[in-house]
């Protein structure tokens, strides 16, 4: 099956830039199959490094790295432990997430 592309009258070289910034600098971020196996585990609650580094057959200390640079992208936040502050519990950001996915599905829509 072949399909017939429109003939178009001269080459345009007056098309603007498109901005992709934003969904380059997400897919980016997902590329890594440990920081995408994160935002999975955080899919379903707030999660521990320990529990997600054992999960991801990873170190704690690797964990911890990709999550700073989930955090800083703004998808993921952390929280204390009310009853021992030693513990730390990490969540998606729903709201940002929803974005990124947004931003992503523009690009490939």
């Amino acid at each position: 099956m072949s399909i017939e592309l429109p003939v178009q009258p001269g080459c345009r070289i007056d098309l603007p830039r498109p901005d992709v910034s934003e969904p380059v600098r997400m897919a980016a971020l997902l590329a890594d199959p440990t920081r995408a196996g994160i935002l999975a585990l955080l899919a379903n609650g707030p999660v521990c490094v320990c529990e997600m580094a054992a999960a991801l057959g990873e170190r704690q200390n690797n964990v911890s790295n990709h999550l700073a640079r989930l955090r800083d992208a703004g998808l993921v936040r952390a929280t204390r432990h009310v009853a021992d502050a030693r513990w730390i519990y990490y969540e998606r950001d729903e709201g940002a997430c929803r974005a990124a996915a947004a931003a992503i599905t523009r690009l490939l829509g």
